[in-house]
């Protein structure tokens, strides 16, 4: 079996060209066979091909597609018969083949090699390879073929593909062959305008060829361009070679010296890469006393290591989701002050405040404005479209190791522009599962829960001034109160070092008292370490119908299924299931093996509140509807067959 990507959707089996179907059918298998060998989730590949305009009957669409593109796949498989080729696996589906028979796979892999061969100095066998991996396009990766993955991955691999054309031109600059890459350059010119060093060295390559108007003409059409769509000048490299040009000084070595072709990944000699601008370095002091996460830490630090391995010239993005106060800022500061002397061009921080007590989240051209800031552009040559900047902030970016650090994301869309591609690395924080995120950008998401106890009492001890040295029992105490959240902790430490002549025993049994629990769990003046107005921000995020179902689950104390939720709301099985799901994702609600939600103990208190905000009569009526038992006498509540209020009048 032979999977092409690099161009239109096309498979052959035994030599022979496979019929794949219509379009979304190829889209299926494009997406398998770009994670060849990999499980992909059912929920991702409807994600993947539909993004938000799903139909109701997506996930059968995905299985009608597996089974078409099973008899196509495997024409001699007996029905009823488990595949060997696209194999079902707990979840999702497998497409198993040799990683050499899908070409965007061996591209990847060639080109690697090539950059090896580079930068060992071999440089006939590195052209060899760059040719060879260059040979195996037939045109636009994925053509053909709909959906958000699709289009996604067009560009990650255009992008790619011309990193590679930069790299090989290079490499016949430095072997003296300077008119062989020049028709190549000019369609990549062609096909990516704004991108400065294709351009730098198709001007370079019609210089040496002894083209020198025409190299003129390529610089004069590049500053107009630049400053049309962009507002801004060509960089130093361009300027520096088009005086030169003009000068009519001596050609340069035809080695060029390492770092001088802009975005070289050569080792060069220490250099600011954005001129005159300091290296930037903005990210904010560790928190102190930050404990456990270890299993964390190292699964991030795996996932990056392998994204960069695999795929040199995607940038890798990992994404930590959780509650409220779990942590999330510390621990991607902790991983980010681990990693940074990986990135020797400097670490961007932005605060995207999507939670934040007193402003409105910041859009992505807003923060777009802070990051280009940081990277030396003055506020009056900022272009004024979202586009422009994002295009702008990855041209300068582009060829360098930079570390970004994007906190609070509140979606998908609004970090989207602000990924960079190519050797930069993007650790994101936010209260959502990004779920679209993963599945059309390849972003990991690891989701962070609360402290173990042990985590929790090293914390709670280690800030706490002494006050809990030796107190095992009252640390138990404390550690239960807070559930682990570090947020909490913190205060609570803070409260015990801050009144030390307040004696222990006074102040834990205050902490734990039952009653309004979460008036202790707060610090005046700073809504940001109030665990109340932690959780405020995220139910507020809730849509309208999500929000009603988090205050009528108020209502409820222990442990709870689906069934139970409905009737406490009078929903039907559908929107149940649905607003769970959304409670689930924003991190107010727990899911559990066996179809249970609970919440976590300090969220469920400020469910408690919330609950209250609805009228008298109503919670008095979804409190009847659990005592009598509604929901199993009742099944039809959960069926959608009309209002509840309808049904409960005919009960009654």
């Amino acid at each position: 079996m032979r999977i092409q990507l690099l161009g239109p959707v096309r498979a052959w089996r035994n030599g022979a060209e496979v019929a794949l179907g219509p379009p979304k059918q190829r889209a299926v298998l494009a997406l398998l066979a770009s994670r060849v060998n990999d499980v992909v989730g059912v929920e991702s590949i409807v994600d993947a091909l539909w993004g938000c305009d799903m139909p109701q009957t997506a996930v059968n669409g995905v299985h009608t597609y597996v089974s078409g593109l099973r008899r196509a796949l495997e024409p001699g498989r007996p029905r009823g018969a488990a595949g060997s080729v696209l194999t079902s696996e707990p979840g999702g589906y497998c497409l198993r083949l040799d990683p050499a028979d899908v070409d965007a796979a061996l591209f990847t892999r060639v080109h690697g090699d090539a950059r090896r061969l580079r930068g060992e100095g071999a440089a006939e066998e590195a052209l060899r390879l760059y040719e060879r991996a260059l040979s195996l396009w037939r045109g636009e990766a994925y053509a053909g073929v709909p959906g958000p993955f699709a289009a996604m991955g067009r560009t990650r691999l255009r992008d790619l593909r011309l990193t590679a054309v930069e790299e090989w031109a290079a490499g016949l600059l430095e072997a003296g062959r300077p008119a062989e890459p020049v028709a190549e350059l000019t369609g990549a010119v062609a096909d990516e305008p704004l991108r400065e060093k294709l351009r730098w060295l198709l001007i370079l390559a019609l210089y040496r060829s002894g083209r020198q108007a025409q190299a003129l003409r390529v610089y004069e059409e590049t500053r107009r361009l630049l400053s049309t769509e962009l507002g801004i000048e060509p960089g130093a490299e361009l300027r520096s070679l088009h005086r030169r040009i003009l000068s009519g000084q001596p050609e340069q070595p035809d080695r060029p010296e390492p770092g001088e072709v802009p975005g070289d990944h050569r080792p060069a000699a220490p250099r600011n890469p954005f001129h005159d601008v300091p290296r930037p370095f903005q990210l904010p002091p560790l928190a102190r006393g930050f404990t456990g996460r270890v299993m964390e830490l190292a699964l991030l630090e795996k996932m990056l290591d392998e994204e960069t391995a695999h795929h040199a010239a995607t940038t890798p993005v990992a994404v930590v989701d959780g509650a409220g106060g779990v942590g999330k800022t510390a621990l991607v500061l902790e991983l980010a002050h681990r990693l940074v002397d990986r990135y020797p061009d400097g670490a961007l921080y932005v605060d995207l405040r999507a939670t934040g007590q007193r402003s409105r989240p910041l859009s992505a051209a807003e923060a777009l404005a802070q990051l280009l800031g940081g990277l030396g552009v003055d506020a009056s040559r900022l272009p004024a479209e979202t586009a422009a900047r994002a295009t702008l902030y990855r041209s300068l970016l582009h060829g360098r190791r930079m570390l970004v650090v994007l906190d609070d994301a509140d979606s998908a869309d609004q970090l989207r522009p602000l990924i960079p591609r190519g050797t930069s690395c993007v650790l994101v924080t936010g209260r959502r599962r990004l779920a679209g995120l993963a599945a059309r950008d390849g972003a990991h998401l690891v989701t962070v829960g609360p402290l173990a106890d042990e985590a929790s009492a090293r914390l709670l001890v280690g800030l706490s001034g002494g006050r809990l040295d030796g107190q095992d029992r009252a640390t138990a105490r404390l550690v239960a109160l807070c559930g682990g959240l570090p947020l909490a902790l913190r205060v609570v430490a803070d409260g015990l070092a801050a009144r030390p002549e307040v004696p222990l025993g006074v102040l834990v049994d205050q902490y734990t008292e039952e009653g309004g629990r979460l008036d202790r769990l707060m610090v005046h003046d700073d809504a940001a370490a109030s665990m109340r107005c932690v959780f405020e921000t995220s139910y507020a995020a809730l849509p309208a119908d999500a929000a009603r179902m988090f205050r009528y689950l108020g209502l409820h104390r222990g442990p709870f299924t689906a069934r139970t939720a409905a009737t406490l709301a009078a929903t039907d099985r559908v929107a149940t299931g649905r607003l769970l799901s959304v409670l689930v994702s924003h991190h107010l609600l727990q899911e559990e093996a066996g179809h249970q939600y609970r919440f976590h103990p300090l969220v469920g208190a400020y469910a408690a509140e919330c609950a209250l905000r609805e009228p008298p009569a109503h919670r008095q009526e979804a409190l009847d509807r659990l005592r009598t038992g509604s929901v199993d006498p009742y099944p039809w509540l959960l069926s959608g067959d009309g209002g509840w209020q309808n049904i409960c009048a005919a009960a009654l």
